[in-house]
C-alpha cells in the first residue's frame, strides 16, 4: 500500500475539478496519499482517465466524471453523484481554469470575457453553491478555490484572466462569510508560474529559445514551482490543520507578490 503521509484527510470526500493535469492531478494523487476517497472531474476526459491511473497507483478510492464547470446542471450532477455514492462530501477544490485567448486589449471582445468568467469565476460558484447545500446539513465543509497571482496584482496574466482571478478571490471571502456559520471554510489558493498544461505554451516556447532557466527568475526564490507545491497548500486548507483559517487567499509564488518585482531591480 503506497499511502506514506499523515492521513490528513482520512475518511475524508473530495470533489477536484480540473483534474486532468497540473495542479488538479497533483491535488488528486496527494489527497489520495493522505486518505482521501474522491470525485474526479475535466472536460479533457483523456487526462482525466490517466490521473485516475496514477490515483489508483497510490491504492486511492476514486470516481471520475467528465464535466463542464461552466454549466451548472453539470457540476450540479457532479456533486449530487459524489454524495449518492459516498454518502457525503468533505471537500471540494475549484480548480478548473482556463487563460483565454492571447490577445491584446484592443482585440478583445466579450465573448472571450465572458467564456472565461464562465470558467474561472462561475465554475466555481457553481461548485460552491451546490457542495454547500449538503456541507450544511453536514455543519462542516472545506472549500479551496484556485486562483492566482495574476489576482492580486497585475503583470501575470491577461486582461480577462486576471480580473477572473481577482473576481474569484473576492468571492472565495464573500462565500467564506455567507458559510462560516455553517463551520465551512472557504479558501484560496494563488499560484505563482508553475509548469501545467494551462502554462505550457510560455514553457515550450521558452524552451525553444534556449531561456527555460529565466522562467521564475523575478520571484525572490528565483524559480518557478511545481504543481505538487501547490497541491501541498491545497491540502493544508482543506484539512483540519487549517480549522480556524477561512476567507484567505495564499500565494504559492515563490515570493513573487511579496515585493514590488520591478523589471531589473534584482542582481
Amino acid at each position: 500500500m503506497k499511502k506514506n503521509r499523515d492521513g490528513r484527510l482520512e475518511g475524508k470526500v473530495a470533489v477536484i475539478t480540473g483534474a486532468a493535469d497540473g495542479i488538479g492531478r497533483a491535488t488528486a494523487v496527494l489527497f489520495a496519499q493522505e486518505g482521501a476517497k474522491l470525485v474526479i472531474a475535466d472536460i479533457n476526459e483523456k487526462g482525466l482517465e490517466e490521473t485516475v491511473t496514477f490515483v489508483k497507483d497510490e491504492q486511492g478510492t476514486v470516481l471520475s466524471k467528465p464535466v463542464d464547470v461552466s454549466v451548472e446542471k453539470d457540476v450540479e450532477v457532479l456533486i449530487n453523484l459524489t454524495v449518492e455514492t459516498y454518502g457525503r462530501i468533505d471537500i471540494i477544490c475549484n480548480n478548473a481554469g482556463i487563460t483565454g485567448q492571447f490577445l491584446g486589449l484592443d482585440q478583445e471582445d466579450g465573448v472571450d470575457w465572458q467564456k472565461v468568467y464562465a470558467v474561472n469565476v462561475l465554475g466555481a460558484v457553481y461548485g460552491v453553491k451546490h457542495a454547500a447545500k449538503y456541507m450544511r446539513e453536514q455543519k462542516s465543509g472545506a472549500i479551496v478555490n484556485t486562483a492566482s497571482v495574476a489576482g492580486i496584482s497585475a503583470g501575470a496574466g491577461l486582461n480577462a484572466y486576471s480580473a477572473s482571478k481577482a473576481a474569484l478571490i473576492n468571492f472565495t471571502k464573500t462565500a467564506a462569510c455567507d458559510l462560516g456559520g455553517y463551520n465551512i471554510r472557504v479558501n484560496a489558493v494563488c499560484p505563482g508560474l508553475i509548469e501545467t498544461g494551462m502554462t505550457r505554451p510560455i514553457f515550450d516556447l521558452a524552451r525553444d529559445k534556449g531561456k527555460v532557466e529565466k522562467l521564475g527568475s523575478r520571484c525572490e526564490l528565483r524559480r518557478y514551482g511545481r504543481p505538487e507545491e501547490v497541491a501541498r497548500a491545497i491540502a493544508f486548507l482543506a484539512s483540519d490543520d487549517a480549522s480556524f483559517i477561512t476567507g484567505q487567499a495564499l500565494p504559492v509564488d515563490g515570493g513573487n507578490t511579496a515585493s514590488l518585482n520591478m523589471p531589473g531591480m534584482k542582481v
